[in-house]
């Protein structure tokens, strides 16, 4: 009976051994599977903690470019706002060149010119200092007479004017014994380059100035109304700025203008229309002199 007693008593030790090891594996494996989860769950956590920081890299990096953006923007705007003002002003400045070239000048100023330049310094700048206000009008132009390289320099040194130049291709040869060679000389040079601006560079009207000359203020204004009377009047030849008497203590009527049959042969206007009949039978020497004997027509002295 002791036996079986203590039979039994072992045999429910064992059972309790047995759950108490079956209780504690199943709370083994529960714990490892707590853990696993923790362990997944702290791991998804750290995953999700990186990626909403890269999110928040990636606004951070977006609010950034959408700064630059903006900034590129409005540089852009002001870019367009200066090449807007731009185009303006060089379609304004277009209109206006279209404009210069629709002017049609009243005549061409041409400074006759050899071999003194110091002279023609001095003629120049008195031409320009009244013509700048009224350059598109008078385009003026130095032709020179031989190859002086003082007066070529001089002469380029503007950029106001247009430079021509005369070359015989052979000397002139005088009719009569005694003569000088430089009046056949002016002569070839005063056609050539009348021929060069009325023909080549198709001007209306031409002035003729020595390089010796000073024009006074009202030069362009006198020739602007002259040139009304040349169109006007067929009969004159030419329209002059020149009077021996033009002195101020001699002048009475500043307004005045003098018809004469006297031609002064210094700072003078013709036509197109006059050249075209003088040129064939231009002389060979003394144009001035000769002048009236090539063209029966009267003068207008100032």
């Amino acid at each position: 009976m002791a036996n079986m007693v203590f039979c039994d008593y072992r045999f429910l030790l064992v059972v309790a051994a047995v759950a108490f090891i079956y209780i504690q594996m199943r709370l083994f494996a529960t714990q490892t599977e707590y853990a696993d989860r923790l362990a997944a769950a702290v791991e998804e956590e750290n995953h999700c903690t990186t990626q909403m920081r890269l999110l928040i890299d990636q606004i951070s990096m977006q609010q950034g470019r959408i700064v630059a953006l903006e900034e590129e923007r409005k540089r852009r705007e002001q870019e367009c706002a200066q090449l807007k003002g731009l185009v303006e002003e060089l379609e304004r400045k277009g209109l206006q060149r279209l404009t210069d070239k629709v002017q049609v000048p009243v005549a061409a100023v041409v400074i006759m010119a050899c071999n003194r330049a110091d002279y023609l310094e001095r003629t120049i700048n008195s031409v320009l200092k009244y013509q700048s206000s009224v350059a598109l009008k008078y385009p003026v132009f130095v032709s020179q007479d031989g190859s002086h390289p003082d007066v070529k320099r001089k002469a380029l040194s503007y950029d106001q004017l247009t430079y021509m130049q005369h070359l015989d291709s052979e000397p002139p040869k005088t009719e009569r014994p005694g003569e000088m060679v430089a009046y056949y000389k002016i002569a070839r040079h005063y056609k050539w380059a009348l021929d060069e601006l009325f023909y080549k560079h198709n001007l209306s009207r031409v002035i003729i100035l020595e390089d010796d000359m000073e024009i006074a203020p009202d030069f362009f204004d006198y020739f602007e109304a002259a040139a009304a009377l040349l169109d006007k009047d067929k009969s004159i030849m030419a329209v002059s700025s020149w009077n021996d008497n033009g002195q101020k203590q001699f002048v009475h009527d500043p307004y005045a203008l003098y018809r004469s049959n006297f031609f002064p042969g210094l700072g003078w206007m013709l036509t197109r229309s006059i050249w075209d009949e003088l040129s064939p039978k231009w002389p060979k020497a003394y144009p001035c002199f000769n002048l009236l004997l090539c063209l029966d027509l009267t003068i207008h002295t100032y």
